[in-house]
């Protein structure tokens, strides 16, 4: 491991993050609109950040100035990403310290400042695109600057493409590019035919650029402000789902706005190749790729059944409700970015079990959607189909065809199966570990009603206390569970019950938060480029 090379790219990295938070500053003055007068918590709390940021990039970059020539291997290269995602994580938290900004009110009314916890959670909520808040109130400015709230979606915005491919996109790094991408790309996506590359990463940085420009343009045509209209796009585009607005996009009830979002969701979950072709004058290679195709089809499919069983069962009042309801909120879970217009937690049964289906599902390769993609679900699928038939035919040789293209790596076929089994095994330790660490009383609280005492006799409670149904409970918190883990391993942010669109992860206790940060890097790394990092022959020199 030549750990020289990679502190100096991690310093290039932090320089880079540095100049990114230099653009949220200019909201704390009141000439942008945003705010009355100065804001100095939001600009020195910036500043401050920057600053920091800076100096953290100058530090590994003296370190490992006399390597910045070395080459960059595979090896070295997976810990740049790994360590990379980590470290943004961490120095993106700074802005919401410097600042502090608050959470919440206490009993009294006060504002309470983020703890260190949170502020890794909301900077990896946003670094990672998943949308998942501790923040109760982003529209009160004295709990959250202006300034601050901006920074909170360019994070979106930053980790939406990848800081890597940002990175190779912007500073070059010469030969070093290749490897990066490699790294920072899955080696399924890789599969496709084009060349991972500097160039690459100006193709897909110009597109997102492109698209984020686009509605923002659009955003604003449909009432937006400036602001307004910047931080959806990068929530948009990157299909990350922060809002500046505590009820998200229903806060607009603008039909045009949701029409553009929903639109620019479905494309940003698109895979970006596909988008070039369709740049250029080629829309048929979009329309004859199968994981496009499929993805299409899976999305009206749900809405169908949403929308359905919505209208029948009294959850929409009319059909055009159920439609616009129903489309906005399939296309915002699927995709991953998680915005909202409803509470869809209130739902019918088969409706919120369809939402939380879909969080596994995700959008398409090389797209800036999360969780397992429809490519996988795809290859998943005729795996399955060809080891049925060995079954009854062992001697039957057959390749895997994803439309007309023949899959010829044998590989593909154990990297499929080990990621879904990763992905399972993740899923089922961080789930345990959340239930493990709440306590019962949270969702006996959330539901208004107390929890059955130990002893009857040794209660002191009242006459006349309700109690909740045990088992209820029980059900309700590993229900909430298992959908705040898919939710933050998925990328999507919302997710049932106690951490559904309603309310917030803020309620969770410190270690449950730091196990769905490590969670939401896991599934936005598509886990290697974070699990190599505890092996320790991967730090070996050799």
């Amino acid at each position: 491991m030549n750990f020289g090379v990679v502190a100096w790219l991690l310093g290039q990295i932090c320089w880079l993050l540095a100049g990114a938070m230099i653009f949220s500053l200019p909201w704390s003055l009141p000439i942008f609109g945003v705010v009355e007068s100065f804001d100095p918590r939001g600009f020195w709390g910036i500043g401050g950040a920057a600053a920091a940021t800076a100096a953290v990039g100058s530090l590994f970059a003296l370190v490992g100035y006399k390597h910045r020539k070395d080459p960059l291997f595979r090896k070295e290269a997976l810990a740049v990403v790994g360590l990379a995602w980590i470290l943004a994580t961490v120095l993106g938290a700074l802005p919401f310290l410097f600042s502090r900004t608050c959470g919440r009110r206490d009993a009294e009314g006060r504002p309470v400042p983020l703890s260190l916890v949170d502020a890794i959670f909301e900077s990896a909520s946003g670094f990672t695109d998943t949308g998942a808040s501790i923040l109760t109130d982003v529209e009160d400015p004295q709990l959250v600057p202006r300034s601050v709230l901006f920074w909170r979606s360019e994070s979106h915005f930053i980790g939406g493409l990848g800081i890597i491919v940002l990175f190779v996109a912007i500073l070059g790094v010469g030969s070093a590019s290749r490897a990066l991408m490699q790294s920072e790309i899955p080696a399924l996506a890789q599969t496709r035919p084009y060349a991972l590359s500097q160039h690459t990463a100006w193709v897909f940085g110009g597109i997102y650029l492109g698209l984020t420009f686009i509605l923002v343009i659009l955003l604003v045509v449909a009432g937006l402000g400036p602001f307004e209209a910047l931080c959806h796009a990068f929530g948009t585009v990157a299909t990350g789902g922060f809002s500046t607005r505590n009820a998200s996009i229903a806060a607009f009830g603008n039909w045009a706005v949701e029409l553009f979002i929903t639109l620019f969701m479905i494309l940003g979950s698109t895979n970006f190749v596909l988008l070039y072709w369709l740049v250029y004058s080629q829309p048929k290679r979009l329309l004859v790729d199968p994981e496009f195709r499929t993805y299409l089809f899976v999305i009206a499919l749900a809405i169908l059944v949403v929308g359905g069983m919505g209208f029948a069962l009294g959850d929409f009042p009319d059909p055009v409700t159920a439609l616009r309801k129903s489309a906005f909120q399939v296309v915002a879970i699927i995709s991953t970015t998680g915005f909202t217009i409803d509470d869809f937690d209130q739902w019918n049964t088969l409706s919120r079990a369809i939402l939380l289906t879909l969080m596994f599902v995700g959008g398409c390769s090389c797209s800036t959607s999360g969780s397992l993609k429809v490519i996988r679900h795809l290859l998943l699928s005729k795996i399955l189909r060809l080891e049925l038939e060995r079954t009854f035919r062992p001697n039957v040789v057959r390749h895997i065809r994803v439309g007309a293209r023949v899959i010829q790596e044998p590989e593909i076929r154990v990297q499929i199966l080990v990621y879904f089994s990763l992905i399972a095994i993740i899923f089922l330790a961080a789930w345990l570990a959340l239930v493990a660490v709440e306590p019962d009383r949270q969702w006996a609280s959330a539901t208004g009603l107390a929890a059955l005492p130990k002893s009857v006799e040794s209660s002191s409670e009242p006459p006349g206390t309700v109690h909740a149904d045990p088992v209820a409970l029980l059900r309700a918190k590993l229900v909430d569970c298992a959908s705040a883990v898919a939710t933050c391993l998925n990328g999507v942010g919302p997710g049932l019950g106690f951490v559904g669109p309603a309310r917030n992860f803020a309620d969770l206790q410190p270690m449950s938060k730091l196990v769905l940060v490590a969670v939401m890097l896991l599934g936005r790394l598509e886990v290697y480029p974070i699990l190599v990092l505890f092996s320790l022959r991967f730090w070996r020199r050799i």
